[in-house]
């Protein structure tokens, strides 16, 4: 438990769901002890339709559980609408935070209400592309402030708020949302934490880890040049 008149943020977890029971524990385990310490206040899955046993292992965990329609955007929107704490932290379920973060994070809320942040990316496989894809990956979000939501997303729900929230956008919704809020505030709103966010590289094995990249970057391309996130997404999978 928290130490007598230490001051915790109060933050709601945010995770959207789709048959994501392959990697959903050890996301939600990674939150029980924050959970405890009264860091985190509550964890929210909004699920947009699973068929395996996403739901009853969210329910295990005792997390709240809300149902969307399927779309990335829009679930992590009614998501942060349902919120009760001050901060959101918008987390996927195949990411899994690395043990002390919700100190770090803690520390940040509580000196950074008009900023928000994301977490070190890193990848649950061994290796030089590994290793090289996240470096890359997290070069782009110092430099170019376009983070993955691999990394997650701390931020007081008064900033998210006065950002204008998630669009119900099936992809891009991250992409979308970041840069209305750097509009909003300017480039040093957002900052990286050092924690680590370990995500899964499935798509990476699956795709080659280049390939990947390259496919990536012109999916964000053509999303930039106007293409569509209903068109896109079919690509992105």
């Amino acid at each position: 438990m928290a130490a007598p008149g230490y001051s915790v943020a109060m933050i709601s977890i945010v995770i959207p769901t789709l048959n994501a029971d392959a990697r959903l524990g050890d996301c939600l385990n990674a939150l029980v002890t924050p959970a405890l310490d009264g860091i985190v206040k509550e964890v929210i899955v909004v699920d947009g339709g699973s068929q395996d046993a996403t739901l009853a292992m969210a329910d295990s965990f005792g997390t709240r559980i809300l149902t969307a329609p399927p779309g990335r955007g829009g679930q992590l929107k009614a998501g942060a609408e349902a919120a009760r704490g001050d901060w959101l932290l918008f987390l996927h379920a195949d990411t899994v935070l690395e043990e002390g973060w919700a100190a770090e994070a803690n520390a940040f809320a509580r000196k950074h209400s008009d900023k928000a942040a994301v977490f070190t990316l890193q990848f649950d496989a061994k290796g030089f592309a590994p290793r090289v894809i996240a470096s890359g990956a997290m070069a782009r979000t110092r430099v170019l402030k376009t983070p993955y939501g691999d990394q997650g997303l701390l931020i007081s729900k008064a900033l998210y708020n006065q950002a204008g929230g998630f669009a119900a956008l099936p992809l891009m919704e991250d992409v979308e949302f970041i840069r209305r809020l750097i509009k909003t505030k300017g480039a040093d709103v957002l900052c990286v934490l050092r924690a680590k966010a370990l995500t899964s590289a499935e798509r990476y094995e699956r795709d080659g880890y280049f390939r990947r990249v390259f496919k990536n970057l012109t999916i964000l391309a053509r999303y930039q040049f106007g293409a569509s996130p209903e068109k896109l997404v079919k690509a992105y999978h």
